[in-house]
Formats: structure tokens, C-alpha cells, sequence
């Protein structure tokens, strides 16, 4: 997560984080443990709480990071196939799905999954609607930058319904991640489509 621009302590923090969601994919939220959160970032525990202060406070960080690597993820997935919008969706659809299935976090951000004992959930659940608004922006943005001239309220009902959708395909899935993304993608190049194009 860490990159060589960020401050040491920036640094150390983002060390810390990733060892909370290393253990908490692992064990549950439930389980984890500062000192063993310390161990695992191979810092002292009293370190983990100078920098969080409290398993609350590190629970507020790593929401904050889960998010933000989650839009990165979609970002990233969508721009990497430039102009040519149904492989942009497919892989971003694609990867949403095969992350969420993998990573309880994700799984919890994307669907405000409650109840159960973990803790953890009040801080992911907070954030649902952030992620589900900033993974429409995304898509608003990629398909704004490639479909010029949209339908700007079009374009923002075609994010929305897709996002909606995959997560519908998330609480329950029904077919393979790849059968699932190839429908989705050919929907969103549809709707995209009929944004681009001008009102009679």
C-alpha cells in the first residue's frame, strides 16, 4: 500500500493496517488482537496503539484503506483497457465479484452485511453507500472520458444500475463470476450506448 513518496510514519501506519487485514481475512475481526497485529507488522504493541489508539481506531483506519483500495481496484481495472468499454466493464465487473467472493471486507463494504458478533462491520457498513457513489464515479468518469457528448443523466443512471446490479450478484450469486461479468458487461455497453446516443 505504501509508496516511497509517503512520510515513515505514513508508512508505518500503512504497515500496521495491512497486517489488521491480513489477519482479520484470515481469523475474523473478532480474533484479531493488537499484539498480534504487532507482531505481524513486526512493531512493538504499544506502537500499534500510539499510531490508532484504540482496536477501534484501527478498525476506523482500515475501513478508510479497504475502501480506497477497492475504487482503486475498480479505477484501475477500468482505464487499463483505454476506449474499448465492454472489456473495461467486464474487468471491472469481473474483479468486483471475484474480490468480494474472496474478501469478507469487501463483501461487507458491498453489501452492509450485519449481525453476528464482529465488530468490524459498523465501520465497513458506514462506508457502503461512499463505495457504492465513488464506484459509480468511476464508472462515470471512464465511460464520460470515452463516450463524449453523453447524456450526462443518462450516463449517471447506466453507473448507478450496473453498480446496483453487481452487487445484487454479490449478496446472491447465481452463475460463475466469468458467466455473470460477460451478461453484466454486455448490459453495460448497452446502457452506455443508449446514453451516447442523442435524444430523438
Amino acid at each position: 500500500m505504501a509508496t516511497s513518496t509517503d512520510s515513515p510514519r505514513q508508512r508505518l501506519r500503512d504497515t500496521i493496517v495491512d497486517a489488521a487485514r491480513a489477519r482479520t481475512i484470515a481469523a475474523g475481526w473478532d480474533a484479531v488482537r493488537m499484539g498480534g497485529v504487532a507482531t505481524t507488522a513486526g512493531v512493538s504493541r504499544q506502537t500499534v496503539y500510539n499510531e490508532f489508539g484504540s482496536k477501534a481506531g484501527l478498525a476506523e483506519a482500515l475501513a478508510r484503506a479497504e475502501v480506497d483500495r477497492f475504487v482503486g481496484a475498480v479505477r484501475d481495472a477500468l482505464i487499463a483497457h483505454g476506449s474499448d468499454v465492454r472489456a473495461g466493464a467486464y474487468a471491472a465487473i469481473a474483479r468486483t465479484l471475484s474480490t468480494a467472493s474472496d474478501n469478507p471486507l469487501v463483501k461487507a463494504i458491498l453489501t452492509s452485511a450485519r449481525g453476528g458478533s464482529d465488530e468490524l462491520l459498523p465501520y465497513l457498513t458506514t462506508r457502503a453507500e461512499v463505495v457504492l457513489t465513488e464506484a459509480s464515479g468511476a464508472l462515470i468518469d471512464w465511460a464520460g472520458d470515452h463516450l463524449p457528448g453523453a447524456d450526462q443523466a443518462a450516463l449517471a443512471f447506466a453507473a448507478d444500475t450496473i453498480v446496483r446490479l453487481v452487487v445484487s450478484h454479490i449478496v446472491l450469486p447465481r452463475e460463475p463470476v466469468e458467466q455473470t461479468a460477460t451478461a453484466l458487461a454486455d448490459l453495460a455497453v448497452r446502457l452506455f450506448s443508449a446514453a451516447a446516443r442523442p435524444a430523438a
